[in-house]
């Protein structure tokens, strides 16, 4: 089995807003010269950290064959890094691998790394990545506490793990057009999405531990209902991938539902979803598909 690679930027990992204040009013001279007089000083943990520390924590029992690498993609230079690293250590987090690229962008390095999933805070870095087949998303701050146990991931369908064929029907020829749309094609799987891959590789996992010994649990959590529920199931089914969880909602709010599925992250490409659910739980917005044509392009 192959290992799970996440890349995560220093950004979404550690608290570095007053650090990029100082970037944003003084400049690059000032913001080296603040991350190099507070280098011994610890960052406080980000947006994904807690997600990174759950990712982390799978590899016990399993110190010769990891399961899941972290790996680092940051926009500071090796030298203002150093903080950054310095914090990782503090906080004991197996993370060996990292790119510094001095303000450049950082999602080239993605494929390099082999990496299944990119989160950053940096929505550009997400679109790129995605526009390169990687599943990323922009990983936004979250009300609720870190979670214990088991990790615990939730999708939305369309447009995250599915491809947003059918989201295309429904938001250009309507509601009825697009429950016609499934039900005509039922037993027809749809083409996968960007983060069909990512679930793979936690299937995988899944897989090699056994159901009722998995460390990850996963959910499909989405607006579709009856009838549009049968070609999500024989999509699943089609790519041989199991999701522990399928809360078909028909609309309704998906947040409560997240907190009580106990999600260490959710994946949505809608941002009134994202905006939602992030009341609840850590959430990522997939910047992918039709609804995100109008807000900076469209993968």
């Amino acid at each position: 089995m192959n290992k799970l690679v996440v890349a995560i930027s220093s950004r979404a990992l550690f608290q570095l807003d007053e650090s990029h204040a100082v970037y944003e009013s003084q400049g690059v001279a000032a913001y080296c010269a603040h991350q190099r007089e507070n280098e011994h000083v610890v960052l406080e943990p980000g947006p994904a950290f807690n997600l990174v520390r759950k990712l982390l924590a799978l590899n016990k029992g399993e110190p010769d064959v990891p399961l899941v690498e972290v790996v680092l993609l940051s926009r500071n230079s090796a030298d203002t890094g150093l903080r950054i690293f310095n914090s990782i250590e503090h906080y004991q987090l197996d993370i060996k691998r990292a790119a510094f690229c001095s303000g450049a962008s950082t999602h080239r390095y993605v494929e390099a790394f082999g990496a299944q999933l990119f989160l950053s805070t940096n929505q550009d870095d997400v679109r790129e990545s995605l526009a390169q087949g990687h599943a990323a998303a922009t990983i936004l701050p979250s009300h609720r506490e870190d979670g214990i146990g088991q990790l615990r991931i939730a999708f939305d369908g369309d447009a995250v793990l599915f491809s947003d064929d059918s989201e295309r029907i429904y938001k250009q020829l309507g509601l009825d057009a697009f429950a016609r749309n499934e039900r005509e094609a039922a037993r027809d799987p749809m083409p996968g999405g960007p983060f069909k891959n990512f679930l793979a590789a936690l299937h995988a996992i899944q897989a090699a531990h056994g159901a009722e010994d998995a460390p990850i649990r996963t959910a499909l959590v989405t607006a579709r209902s009856a009838p549009a529920h049968e070609r999500v199931i024989r999509t699943l089914r089609a790519w041989n991938i199991r999701i522990d969880e399928a809360l078909f909602l028909g609309g309704m709010p998906k947040g409560a539902f997240l907190k009580a599925f106990g999600a260490d992250i959710f994946f949505d490409d809608q941002p009134v979803h994202c905006d939602s659910a992030r009341e609840f739980v850590p959430t990522g917005h997939v910047p992918y598909g039709i609804a995100n044509a109008a807000i900076g392009g469209e993968n």
